[in-house]
């Protein structure tokens, strides 16, 4: 897992042809909000979220975030003990992303 500041995670994610966005806040949470793109995949769920990582791709790279970037760090700890090598935490979270936000 890696912690990226905003404008790393960013930079990253745009160059990244083999990028896989994952919000894991609430569906609530979600459809108030999300980064274009992003797939959302509650954390909270527990073994449902497990299932479902054991469903993902462990060649892409995942750019993970949440509100604050707390549930994601550990969303990518979960998905490395899962094989998935590349994981990038986005530190701050949503609540400082910078970038466009799509509503429902």
């Amino acid at each position: 897992m890696k912690n990226l500041t905003q404008e790393q995670w960013k930079e990253s994610l745009e160059k990244d042809e083999n990028a896989y966005l994952l919000d894991v806040r609430t569906e609530e949470e979600f459809i108030e909000g999300y980064i274009p793109e992003a797939t959302n995949l509650d954390i909270h769920k527990g073994q449902e979220f497990l299932d479902e990582l054991g469903k993902l791709d462990k060649s892409k790279n995942y750019f993970v975030y949440c509100r604050s970037g707390a549930r994601s760090a550990q969303a990518c700890a979960l998905m490395n003990q899962q094989g998935i090598e590349n994981a990038y935490n986005l530190m701050g979270g949503i609540t400082e992303w910078e970038g466009e936000i799509t509503h429902q």
